[in-house]
């Protein structure tokens, strides 16, 4: 309690940017941090992540009062997707951390190399740069943070500054809560995040536009240094005559007003078969009602709009279309609300369709049917970052093929989003890299490749060696692995490998069922005897 009152009182002072100056000495630190490999074992890792859970415990109302105030979160949605988030994160990361880690046997290995004993050594990659946003501001900044712990880096975190009573909160808690050689926050704007920019790193995980994510890239070509970029999308709804439209419109419409609508994963709009229009428009009506009976306005549930300049964009773009509004319209420039507002556009070129809202605007566009729906959402954006299918299964299974997307809810919102175990990410310009659960610790960690040659092989060996004269039928005849295929693709029927591989198109799959056979065998040969038969 002592803590969660510390932490409350000091985001009543203004958010203090870091010195731009201090910026190079903060990243040799954490690079120093690194090389003294005291991040490596799994003791430490554990120690950190722990020490952080409890961190993050003991500021829980400090979080929950510095979200409502950058972004009108309330109390549920705050454990929801922030708090509660975060912890179960590390808690399952803890659990898994030591599996994570073994040295893994290499896949699919010739028996003769076997021999060098290949296995793959999870390394961690090194000091890691973690540039955060506003609309989840603490999930976005801690769980890429978590990830760069259990992989054994070291890290700086540049919290968002459009959250500034968070990115105050985050700080303390690493400050107070982990090792402040390996892991310390950067606060700040532009200057400060092109002075992080100028630092060299081994990664750096950037969640938020693509615009900026460019900038961050082009800066990052310059030193080869990889990244894991978590941006938007133009993410299409689709929902054909056949899918059951209540469920459609509820789970929809709660996509959209969670975080009043702040959610890169959230679809952007909703393409509506004509002949189920009607009734789903009434279906959402229902369901907003149900929400919020007093109105959106005046509930403690619905969120804000993060800053002044957002709520100014997102009322350009409801004044910029050409569509008619249904629902809602409502909104506030004193309190940043903007209410759940539903518009009918006549065109994939409307503003709200053709560029992304970000916020609780909900453009429905009526198609003629499926065929149409799936090439519109290619032509909108062909790598969104969700993909949002209602229909009955042979449908969802169509859009899920003839689409591309970072990740798919079938008959729902965001939910693959929501699971903090499923890998997240994009593909295309919605980003690249994933993370969350084991795709978090894969995330900051190299995959290095091992082999150990002992010292006996070397008469094996001697075919490598020059000179090469007589040796090229020697080593073919090692090495060279025979196609079961022939000129035109087609694979050619082997009696004897279909009599090893017992028809299973496998030889594994053959011994295996040869030994279970041989097994039977035995068993029923040792149970006559034994009966005198």
């Amino acid at each position: 309690m002592a803590q969660d009152l510390a932490s409350m009182a000091s985001i009543a002072t203004e958010l203090k940017y870091t010195p731009v100056d201090s910026i190079p000495a903060i990243a040799s630190g954490v690079r120093n941090a690194f090389n003294s490999h005291k991040t490596k074992p799994i003791a430490f890792r554990l120690t950190q992540l722990r020490k952080l859970y409890w961190g993050i415990k003991d500021n829980e109302a400090a979080i929950v009062q510095a979200c409502k105030e950058d972004l009108g979160k309330s109390v549920f949605e705050t454990y929801l997707s922030e708090i509660d988030w975060c912890t179960n994160d590390i808690v399952f990361v803890t659990q898994n951390l030591q599996k994570w880690m073994k040295d893994e046997k290499a896949p699919d290995i010739p028996l003769a190399n076997k021999l060098l004993s290949p296995k793959i050594r999870k390394d961690p990659l090194g000091a890691i740069l973690i540039i955060g946003t506003y609309n989840f501001p603490v999930n976005l900044c801690l769980t890429p943070l978590v990830g760069a712990i259990a992989a054994g880096c070291t890290a700086v975190l540049k919290p968002s500054e459009s959250a500034p009573s968070v990115a105050k909160i985050l700080q303390h808690i690493v400050e107070t809560s982990i090792d402040a050689s390996c892991y310390t926050v950067v606060q700040g704007a532009v200057p400060e995040t092109t002075a992080l920019l100028e630092e060299k790193w081994d990664k750096i995980f950037y969640t938020g536009s693509a615009n900026v994510a460019k900038i961050i890239a082009k800066k990052a070509a310059e030193t080869l240094t990889p990244m894991t970029l978590e941006l938007g999308g133009r993410n299409p709804a689709i929902v054909t005559k056949n899918a059951n439209v209540r469920l459609a419109a509820k789970r929809l419409l709660w996509g959209k007003t969670l975080n009043a609508g702040q959610v890169c994963i959230s679809q952007n709009y909703i393409m509506v078969d004509k002949e189920v229009l009607d009734p789903f428009i009434a279906e959402m009506k229902l369901a907003l009602k149900q929400f919020y009976p007093n109105g959106a306005k005046e509930s403690d549930d619905f969120g804000r709009i993060v800053h002044g300049k957002q709520w100014s964009r997102l009322k350009q773009m409801l004044e910029s279309t050409r569509g008619r509004i249904v629902m809602g319209g409502d909104m506030d420039e004193s309190q940043r609300y903007m209410g759940p507002t539903v518009i009918i556009v006549d065109s994939p070129s409307d503003p709200l369709v053709a560029e992304e809202s970000f916020g609780p605007l909900i453009p429905i566009l009526p198609v003629e049917d499926l065929d149409t729906a799936i090439r519109i959402a290619g032509e909108v954006h062909r790598t969104p970052l969700g993909l949002y299918p209602f229909g009955n299964k042979q449908e969802t299974d169509r859009m899920m093929t003839e689409t591309q997307s970072g990740g798919v809810s079938v008959n729902d919102a965001l939910f693959h989003g929501s699971l903090s175990t499923l890998p997240f990410g994009g593909v295309g310009d919605s980003g690249h890299g994933a993370y969350r659960g084991k795709s978090s610790f894969d995330c900051f960690s190299h995959r290095r490749s091992v082999t150990s040659t002992p010292g006996w092989m070397e008469g094996l060996l001697d075919v490598r060696y020059p000179p090469y004269e007589g040796k090229l039928a020697k080593f073919k005849k090692m090495s060279e692995l025979k196609p079961n295929f022939d000129r035109d693709g087609k694979v050619k029927f082997s009696l004897w490998s279909y009599v090893l591989s017992l028809g299973t198109g496998s030889r594994t799959g053959g011994l295996v069922g040869y030994t279970v056979i041989l097994l039977v065998a035995i068993s029923s040969r040792q149970y006559l005897n034994n009966s005198g038969r």
